[in-house]
């Protein structure tokens, strides 16, 4: 059985914009598709609503089948060291998800799937992401579909925003991902956009992925399947 292969890329900005276009159009070549992790607002004092080039940018690679992914609603207003949904109680993680998806909304991104920030979301967040509309939850060690209650175990290669980017880490994810790919798993590659400008991180995302299409790996992206309805005889 063939390895699934979800490549997904975060903290996507002005600063970082041209080092994801550039990885995008060599998991281009590669035949592989992207899910791009956006939040609405990061560090710095970044809108995504008055970033008129990234919004294009991400319309167009959701245009040619990558997946957009909702990443949290605004880093900078969270504590030092904390995930932004880390450990949010139900109201005050509805009130952000509300407003993070009204922005979504408005720039032509809205979407249905959910990645906390590093990967690190609260029970009372999980509770609030079915009322504003969300179908799938991302997490460090699974994918939590809402809608059917039911996870599917699989966890996270990454490198940057939360992860370490050190070259023994960078080599122990190639190798990881390796051995993933060989067992016919669900590999889940990450990396952050700022990373994707550092050789180093770049090329073992490149390395991770590159082993993963040769054991076979077929490119998928984050997505939520309907419930079918089964029609009576």
């Amino acid at each position: 059985m063939n390895a699934e292969l979800l490549v997904s890329v975060s903290g996507v900005r002005e600063a970082t914009r041209d080092a994801a276009i550039g990885f995008a159009e060599e998991m281009d070549q590669r035949g592989v598709r992207l899910s791009v992790l956006v939040a609405p607002r990061l560090k710095g004092g970044y809108r995504l609503a008055d970033d008129s080039t990234t919004q294009t940018w991400l319309r167009g690679r959701r245009g040619r089948g990558d997946a957009v992914v909702l990443h949290g609603y605004d880093q900078a207003a969270t504590q030092r060291r904390r995930a932004e949904f880390a450990t949010l109680p139900r109201h005050e993680a509805l009130l952000r998800l509300t407003a993070a998806d009204r922005i979504m909304e408005q720039v032509g991104l809205r979407t249905r799937l959910f990645a906390a920030p590093r990967w690190d979301v609260s029970a009372g967040a999980i509770s609030a992401l079915p009322e504003v509309g969300f179908r799938l939850s991302l997490g460090l060690t699974g994918i939590h579909d809402l809608e059917r209650n039911t996870v599917q175990k699989a966890r996270v290669f990454g490198i940057g925003e939360g992860f370490r980017a050190e070259p023994w880490w960078c080599r122990a994810l190639v190798l990881g991902a390796a051995r993933t790919a060989r067992r016919g798993g669900v590999l889940r590659l990450a990396v952050s956009a700022a990373q994707l400008g550092l050789p180093g991180p770049r090329q073992a995302v490149l390395d991770a992925v590159d082993l993963a299409l040769y054991h076979g790996a077929r490119s998928e992206v984050y997505r939520w399947e309907p419930v079918r309805a089964v029609r009576a005889a």
